[in-house]
């Protein structure tokens, strides 16, 4: 049976094991954490999990591990509503990550190990879950699957989301594909040469040909440009207790507020709310907001969407 989700996702999906801490600490001594918990993490992973959590249809199309890993993050997907019949279980090491959130500096770091599980080739039902989906989520992992699932976007009018917030290698042929493109600072300047967020915005959505060019700066807010104007949002202002997945949550819920009718400046607005709530729980798919949550909290700051 194919998936009918508005939104669907190529991309990675990460194990994540959250280490609690004072402080960071120094190299080659020991340190008593606070606690430590595990979390389903990863920029498409994670940004479906926001959108489902937010009310959106959503599924996964991506290959996990049958070990303990991949079973923990099948059973994320599911608790959190996110369709997995388009997940294939194989052999290997899960995509995994070790995050210690610093709590006295209110940051994250992580170690990442990419797993060694065989890489998507997408079949007939896959294909078709992206032709009847609204958006695809890609985040350049999986880059060849998500190059395929792109092309047939294009073809059947599903829109294409791209979190490009990693500088990967051959990103660039994913590029051309995205209808909205979402990157980080870092990925926007570090692409173009550009020094200014809003010079590698103009340059990337003349390049790529994109509907609108979004870029994420963190506490700063970011930029939203549709070839035409650019527009600034804010970032709002919270007690952060875990940063790790906000970008992947504004992305979330970016593609959510595209299919609940938003225009471009409004999702972004609606997404750094979202984002921003995120941070003042522990757990990037856990900490993810409601709908009614994001809403009031708007409301309190001034915004009628």
């Amino acid at each position: 049976m194919v998936s009918m989700s508005e939104i669907v996702g190529v991309g990675a999906c990460v194990y994540d094991t959250l280490i609690l801490a004072d402080s960071f600490p120094a190299e080659d001594t020991k340190l008593i954490a606070k606690g430590v918990m595990q979390s389903g993490g990863g920029p498409c992973g994670t940004g479906l999990v926001a959108a489902a959590k937010l009310g959106g249809n959503c599924g996964y199309i991506g290959v996990l591990s049958e070990d303990s890993g991949g079973k923990f993050l099948l059973n994320d997907f599911r608790k959190y509503n996110v369709d997995t019949s388009n997940v294939k279980i194989e052999k290997g090491g899960s995509f995994s990550s070790y995050i210690l959130i610093n709590e006295s500096n209110s940051t994250r770091t992580c170690i990442v190990y990419r797993g060694d599980l065989p890489p998507l080739s997408l079949n007939e039902q896959q294909i078709s879950a992206v032709e009847n989906a609204k958006i695809l989520m890609v985040d350049g992992n999986e880059l060849s699957a998500a190059i395929k699932a792109a092309k047939a976007a294009k073809n059947s009018g599903t829109k294409v989301l791209y979190d490009a917030g990693g500088l990967y290698k051959g990103v660039e042929t994913l590029l051309p594909y995205a209808d909205i493109l979402i990157p980080s600072e870092e990925f926007a300047l570090g692409f173009t040469g550009e020094k200014s967020a809003e010079e590698a915005a103009k340059k990337l959505y003349s390049q790529f040909n994109s509907d609108v060019v979004v870029i994420t700066q963190g506490k700063e807010g970011g930029i939203c440009y549709d070839g035409k104007s650019i527009e600034k949002y804010s970032a709002f202002v919270v007690n952060v207790v875990d940063s790790n997945g906000a970008g992947d949550v504004f992305h979330g819920a970016f593609a959510f507020a595209q299919v609940m009718g938003f225009d471009y400046y409004k999702s972004c607005i609606f997404s750094s709310a979202t984002s921003a709530l995120k941070c003042t729980k522990l757990g990037a798919r856990a900490g993810t907001p409601t709908y009614t949550e994001v809403i009031d909290f708007l409301r309190r700051n001034g915004y009628e969407l």
